[in-house]
């Protein structure tokens, strides 16, 4: 078939995952949708070979996005297109300046959830990236957003403070808490950027859902996150950039400098310390802004790597992320959204990096 040709029906033979214990010996894709009975007129269909993903999950990424901010259709449309083509088909969208509606429309392009657009202090993030406000008008622009978006409201919970000279929150507790009650009222979940320590508790015991990058988890923050049941997305693949970060503000901020380098250096130990606690963890790569698109493979090994078993890292781009996200995976009746393999990702994750084939609403990509 030639590239986003649609066949009414496609064959897919070898072992498909429906779930981290559950193989089965086939499916068909009937008119963009899945199903595991053999349909009418299925003699001759084109047929795919190998070993079966639901569609990958990006779950911290920015289409939209560049590195001095919002971007055009046609570079938003590349970005997403790096993202198809190494598996990646649902992305939860952490923050775009953006109007990317227009992708809802294209059939070849991975389905998109959107935070709307992040919510920032004044001053105390990259320019042209968020909404800059001051605590008062936090909970007007939370809700604004949690109209915008789908389901997700994005703050930024801490990040540089140039008087300080480090890390420090950005939002007091009282603003915090009913900007995420309000935003539970609209039907939102709220996630919040936080490399450091101090604000996680807040936000935390202020009823957040997720936290984005959580490299400020301790001993003593660790038992709230998993009595509260909230989520961290780890962005290992963003934390890497941490050194070169911290040399460059070296000699405007030497204490920031130092504290990047400690996140960094105990990047892995944190994420171990979450999965050992039962905190659930998803995977993301921060895509968008200065970090190219199409790193999920290499996300999902920095989390093996971390300690995590290979099983629970597919896990957390693949079944679990999905049901995080309340979309379904490999399901009968579900849309075709899939990934082909020569290997099993199972047995080693880096098969990620190579997918054979990737098939979108029922269409062979490229």
């Amino acid at each position: 078939m030639s590239d986003h040709e649609v066949a009414p029906v496609l064959r897919i033979k070898g072992r498909v995952l429906v779930g981290p214990d559950e193989v089965k010996d086939g499916l068909w894709a009937v008119d963009g949708r899945i199903t595991y009975e053999r349909p009418p007129g299925a003699d001759g269909a084109p047929t795919l070979t190998g070993w079966v993903l639901p569609g990958l999950v990006d779950a911290h990424c920015h289409v939209g996005l560049g590195h001095q901010g919002p971007v055009d259709a046609a570079t938003s449309e590349k970005q997403a297109l790096a993202d198809r083509e190494a598996g990646t088909l649902l992305i939860r969208d952490a923050g775009s300046p953006s109007d990317t509606r227009w992708v809802d429309d294209r059939e070849d392009l991975p389905k998109i959830i959107r935070a709307g657009r992040h919510i920032a202090r004044t001053r105390r993030y990259i320019r042209n990236f968020a909404h800059e406000i001051e605590p008062g008008d936090l909970v007007a622009y939370v809700a604004r957003e949690a109209r915008r978006g789908d389901g997700w409201v994005k703050l930024v919970g801490d990040w540089i403070d140039r008087d300080a000279g480090d890390l420090t929150a950005c939002w007091p507790r009282g603003e915090v808490e009913a900007a995420i009650a309000e935003a539970h009222r609209l039907g939102a979940r709220v996630t919040a950027h936080c490399f450091a320590e101090a604000a996680l508790r807040d936000l935390v015991e202020a009823g957040i859902d997720c936290i984005e990058h959580a490299t400020g988890l301790t001993e003593d923050t660790v038992p709230l996150f998993t009595e509260r049941g909230v989520a961290i997305v780890p962005t290992l693949v963003n934390i890497a950039t941490f050194p070169g970060l911290a040399e460059a503000g070296e000699v405007r901020y030497p204490r920031w400098s130092a504290h990047m380098r400690r996140l960094h250096e105990r990047r892995y130990e944190t994420v171990r310390a979450a999965y050992d606690a039962g905190i659930p963890i998803f995977t993301g790569t921060d895509a968008g802004g200065s970090l190219a698109h199409g790193l999920i493979a290499d996300e999902v090994a920095e989390l093996v790597k971390a300690g995590i078993p290979a099983i629970d890292a597919l896990s957390a781009t693949a079944w679990g992320a999905r049901r995080w996200l309340g979309r379904p995976a490999l399901e009968e009746g579900a849309p075709a959204d899939l990934v082909v393999y020569d290997e099993d990702p199972r047995a080693d994750v880096r098969v990620l990096a190579s997918p054979r084939k990737v098939v979108l609403n029922g269409r062979v990509m490229g």
